[in-house]
């Protein structure tokens, strides 16, 4: 063997030896499964925004390995769809970690996917409260309206209130909203004085508030998804002439968002509502949270943006706990117990449910400036679900 030979041949060696460069084991796949069309659709997008700005802030790769993101849009409600979408990012795209889930259904039939193929599973929005016991694997950044329909009516009640009327959409976190704030409110002693579950895809409320209006009760409790239908929703007080300051109207946070306060105007006033997350809080963190946000975003973060947000948080900071290690088993074990403090102050990933602990804030619409806004005024601290007890 001469030396050019014998030269040629070690450096064959040497490159087999030589570390490879990254593969598909040095990168960490996530697929988000979301409502990127249709009814839907701005709500995906914010908790979009809320992924896209985590990743710009702590950088593209954790525990030394890569993230790479695969998106898909089931166009709304469809759980068929989703559960295809899942199979597929699992079985065609080898994701490690499912997560997004802007609408129940969607969740809940990811689920049965999570279960069945052990794969972590963050749930970043969707807030049946049912879910969580779907698969071992998941775990909840968002709330669940239990937690947000019980504090209310227990608000309700102590604040003065003696009888309420409900108006929700109809299906799962609906009747969750409904009947936690049944349970509660009558359990403080408490009357319903009538109840109307509305169809989910409805574009047009004028029907159903006349209906209240004409009962005249003296609270009404109302849940519609976030999405189009707050517009809506606003859209029929205003022309129905519905004065929050004769009926006190409490609801959840997502129907009464920006875009109801700019479609009902004045008389939206005193308008309560009870939720996890608002963009005016005053503390460090959620200053910094929006200014950041509305800098790459040019507009303000809503729920949506922060719980996606979070839950970004837990799988950066599972897979350092697990140093990298993607099974199911290994990433729900490290979320279990998380705790931090985020934009919407401090919150917790239950060891026992793996669902989430916060605080839930009670705001009013108040005229502020040239405009509307929520003010917090009142708070209740580290809010579980109320059914957690049977969730372990």
């Amino acid at each position: 063997m001469d030396k050019r030979t014998f030269l040629k041949g070690a450096a064959a060696l040497a490159l087999l030896a030589a570390p490879a460069p990254a593969l598909a084991q040095d990168t960490i796949k996530i697929g988000v499964i979301m409502p990127y069309s249709g009814q839907f659709a701005d709500l995906a997008t914010q908790m979009d925004n809320g992924i896209k700005l985590y990743v710009k802030q702590k950088g593209d790769s954790v525990a030394g390995k890569k993230i790479e993101f695969i998106r898909k849009d089931t166009g709304g409600v469809a759980p068929d769809v989703a559960t295809r979408l899942a199979q597929e990012l699992i079985t065609r795209d080898n994701v490690d970690i499912l997560a997004g889930f802007t609408l129940s259904p969607n969740a809940i039939a990811v689920s049965k996917v999570s279960a069945e193929a052990k794969k972590f599973m963050v749930i970043m929005n969707a807030a049946t409260t049912v879910i969580i016991t779907m698969s071992p694997y998941s775990v909840r950044t968002s709330m669940t309206l239990p937690s947000v329909g019980s504090t209310a009516g227990a608000w309700a009640y102590k604040s003065g209130i003696r009888k309420a009327y409900t108006m929700v959409s109809d299906f799962a976190p609906g009747k969750d909203a409904e009947i936690s704030f049944h349970e509660a409110f009558k359990a403080a002693g408490g009357e319903i004085v009538g109840s109307v579950r509305m169809p989910l895809a409805n574009p047009d409320f004028s029907a159903f508030v006349q209906r209240a209006k004409d009962l005249n009760p003296e609270s009404t409790f109302i849940f519609v998804p976030a999405g189009a239908q707050p517009a809506a929703l606003g859209k029929a007080f205003a022309e129905r002439g519905v004065d929050a300051g004769k009926i006190k109207i409490i609801g959840t946070g997502d129907a009464f968002d920006e875009s109801f306060a700019k479609n009902v105007g004045d008389a939206g006033v005193g308008i309560i509502s009870v939720w996890h997350y608002d963009y005016n809080d005053d503390s460090k963190l959620n200053k910094e949270f929006v200014t950041a946000y509305n800098a790459e975003f040019k507009r303000n973060p809503d729920f949506g943006a922060v719980d996606a947000y979070d839950g970004m948080h837990v799988i950066y900071e599972a897979l350092k706990k697990t140093g990298g290690r993607t099974d199911g088993d290994s990433l729900v074990a490290a979320a279990r117990g998380l705790s931090f403090d985020s934009a919407r102050g401090p919150i917790q990933i239950d060891p026992d449910t793996r669902d989430i602990v916060q605080n839930i804030y009670i705001r009013q619409v108040k005229k502020v400036g040239d405009g509307l806004r929520n003010v917090v005024f009142d708070k209740v601290e580290k809010v579980k679900d109320p059914g957690s007890a049977g969730k372990k």
